[in-house]
Formats: structure tokens, sequence, C-alpha cells
């Protein structure tokens, strides 16, 4: 009499990671302009975009280059630190879905108090008419999303290599179609060896990266920039927050799950998703 196999906790959990993944990247394949920027179309000077892209490349630039040690002293990492060895020896302890589930569970958690905390800040700079400047604050709360996600799952976020893949996925976030899976395919080949590209730049990484936000959030910060009027495009914050959690906790996810077959030797329920991490 042929009997199922009962599927492993990590068969389980990564099922659901590649459901949801392929779930992120098929919404994402082509992208519906909303109203607002096709009214706002013929309103937005010429250069804004350029304005944008630059302000996006001194944030990104800034925050890495000095502002790391002051996001990090708005979480509270050591503690985050050491719930992630709690779950991991609980983990081992109990083995089962709901102790390896867990730790997406956080992040996940993460990702929504990060997205209020950017409604809050967008809608309130976007009632002052506080357009631009609120590009700094913006990449601070991301970056800090981020950081906490990744601290989640067990990860640092501070070598050349990590900061590389965080660009990767904050652009992957604000992404769609043809760009969406290119970028999908450095990260994943990231996964597969995390080391960076040969002839890697990171300034010209940064300007990729925020090319690709100034792209997308064009309209929405000239909106912004409009007393009172502009907390609607503020509240959009709260969107493409969410938009870089979500792609960040996915890809973390997946990274987490990877490095827990490989020190278990599990495998993988479908080969043809499967991605090797040697880190």
């Amino acid at each position: 009499m042929y009997t199922r196999k009962k599927k492993t906790p990590f068969e389980r959990e990564w099922e659901d990671l590649c459901r949801k993944e392929q779930h992120f990247l098929h919404k994402r394949q082509q992208k519906k302009e909303p109203a607002l920027n096709r009214m706002l179309e013929q309103k937005v000077p010429p250069k804004l975009q350029q304005t944008l892209e630059l302000a996006f490349e001194k944030a990104f630039a800034l925050v890495f280059e000095k502002g790391t040690g002051m996001i990090e002293k708005t979480y509270p990492k050591d503690r985050l630190e050491k719930e992630y060895l709690i779950n991991r020896y609980a983990d081992e302890i109990h083995a089962n879905r709901r102790s390896l589930s867990v730790f997406s569970k956080k992040a996940q958690a993460t990702g929504r108090q990060n997205t209020a905390l950017s409604g809050l800040s967008g809608i309130g700079m976007g009632a002052l008419g506080i357009g631009i400047p609120d590009i700094p604050v913006f990449t601070a709360i991301a970056l800090k999303c981020i950081y906490e996600i990744a601290v989640r799952y067990g990860f640092s976020y501070t070598d050349p290599e990590e900061r590389y893949f965080i660009l990767l996925l904050l652009e992957g976030a604000v992404s769609y179609g043809e760009s969406l899976r290119q970028t999908d395919e450095k990260i994943e080949a990231f996964l597969r060896h995390p080391r960076l590209p040969e002839g890697y730049c990171s300034k010209q990484q940064i300007a990729r990266t925020s090319a690709q936000f100034s792209k997308e959030l064009l309209y929405l910060k000239f909106l912004q920039g409009i007393p009172l009027v502009g907390a609607v495009g503020g509240a959009y914050d709260m969107l493409y927050m969410n938009q870089i959690s979500q792609y960040a906790n996915l890809k973390y996810r997946k990274r987490f799950l990877l490095r827990y077959r490989q020190n278990h030797g599990f495998e993988t329920a479908n080969p043809q998703t499967d991605t090797t991490n040697e880190g």
C-alpha cells in the first residue's frame, strides 16, 4: 500500500517561500501606470528626475559611509541578535514547522513596523510640502528596514558584499518587467556565490539603484512638494516601503533556508528553484 511521504518542516517552508516569491515576481511583470502619474505628467519639471537621482545617490552614499551607526541607534540591534540566537537554538530542539517559521514571521513584523513608520514620515512631510528633502529620511527608513530583516535571519549588512546585495534588493523592489527580471537574476547569482561581481564599482551600483528609485518615485515626490496636497504623495511612501520589505524578506528568507539546508543536509522540494549558497 502506497503511503504518501510526509513533508519535512524545511520542505514546507521552502515551498511556501517559492509560492510567495513567484507571486511577487508575477505581479510585477508589467507595471500599471497610476492615473495620478498621468495627471501629473505634464506638470513635472524636465530636470526633476535628474535632481531626484542625485538626491538618492547622496542619501545612499551618506548612509553607507557615515550613517549606519546612526541607523543602528534607532532599533535594538543587540536584542534582535540575541532573539535570533534563541530562535535558532529553539529550532534545534523542536525542529518543527513552528520553530522554523518564527524567523520569517518576525521579519514580516519588522517590515510592517517600518512601513507604518515610513507612512507617518511621508504624510507628515507631504502635508508641509517637503518632497525632495524627504529622500534622506525615506532612504534611512528603507535601509533600517533591511538591516533589521537581515539581523532577524542572522546576516550582517556592513561588508561590501552585503551592501551590494542590499542595493540589488532596493533596485529590484521598485522595478518591473525586464528590469526586475535582470536584477532578480543578479540576486540569484549572489545567492549561489555571495561575492562581488568582477569589476564591481559601488558608486555605479548606487547610481543604478538611485536611477530606478527616481524613475519610480518621480511623480510622487513632485506631488509631495506641494503643501497639504503633498500628504497624498507622502502616503505612497508606505506602498514602496511595503514592496521593499516584502522583497527583502523573500530573499533573506531564501538565504536563510539555503544555509539551513546546507547545515542540516536537507533537499529542496523543487529542484528547479534550487539555489546553492556557498557563504
